[in-house]
């Protein structure tokens, strides 16, 4: 296809990646979490992006799936007081 990110996937890369994103679900580090990853992901194949939210690259997010990332987040979190 000619992208940039054409061959910038590997299954090093994606073990990372994964590794990375359980650590912040459950590592404890952050307040909350809103979890791009999930809202992405295509429940027939775990691990990889919906087609319908694919740039092309297997790895970017087209104009609908930063709909769908926009859509994921309650507007209200991020206008309530801490606690």
């Amino acid at each position: 296809k000619g992208l940039p990110t054409e061959g910038y996937y590997t299954p090093q890369k994606e073990e990372i990646r994964a590794t990375v994103n359980e650590w912040i679900r459950t590592g404890g580090g952050f307040d909350g979490v809103i979890d791009f990853d999930k809202v992405m992901e295509d429940p027939a194949k775990p691990g990889y992006l919906r087609d319908d939210y694919d740039c092309g690259d297997n790895l970017h997010p087209n104009d609908a799936g930063y709909k769908a990332m926009a859509d994921a987040v309650d507007l209200d979190l991020l206008s309530s007081p801490a606690k």
